[in-house]
Formats: structure tokens, sequence, C-alpha cells
């Protein structure tokens, strides 16, 4: 990832609401399955740890949690993590959008 897509990932996550929380039991499978399960939708995350309960720093839990789904960590600040993880199907489905509203403009005003 370079800096430039990691300053627009770290804008773009500005606007997010955290969708997971790493509390008392730390990194651990359920909060990795959340994140896995959100990733089929989005390609940016946010998550909070929850600081007074924590056992892990938010560093070692973005770490761990970027491991645990191969996605890569944007940045960590206080207790928020933001995530970025491609998502092809997504990324083809855009694209199909994209194609048909082209076609579509395309397809006006002739005739």
């Amino acid at each position: 990832m370079t800096s430039k897509e990691r300053a627009g990932f770290r804008a773009e996550a500005n606007t997010l609401q955290a969708m997971f929380q790493v509390g008392k039991e730390g990194v651990n499978d359920a909060v990795a399955a959340q994140m896995r399960e959100a990733f089929r939708t989005r390609e940016l995350l946010k998550g909070k740890v929850l600081l007074e309960n924590c056992p892990q720093s938010p560093k070692a839990c973005a770490v761990a949690l970027s491991a645990m789904t191969q996605s890569e960590v944007v940045q960590v600040v206080g207790g928020s993590m933001v995530f970025f993880k491609i998502n092809p199907e997504l990324r083809k489905k855009l694209a199909e959008k994209e194609k048909a509203k082209q076609k579509e403009k395309r397809g006006h005003g002739h005739g």
C-alpha cells in the first residue's frame, strides 16, 4: 500500500462507523469472523479496542487481526483501528455497474 493510498483510506475511514469491538476477551476467532463477514461487502473496515478492559494494546490487536483476516492495517489511532482488504467480488460488481452506466449514457440521445 502506498502512502498516498493509505492517506486516502485514512480520510475515507473518518466517516466510517466501527464495525466490531475488541474487549476483555482480546483478539479471538469471533472478532476475526466478524471482520471477515464485514469484508464481504466492503474493503475498508474500522474497529474499536475498548481500552479500559482489553488485555492487548490497540497496535497488537491490529497486527493480530490483520494476520487472521489477511487484511492490511491502515492506521491505529487511540482505540480505533482501520483495515483494508481488496475484495475482487465487490470490484467486479462495481466495474459491471460502471459499464452498465456507460452503456446507458451511450444509448441515450441517439435517434
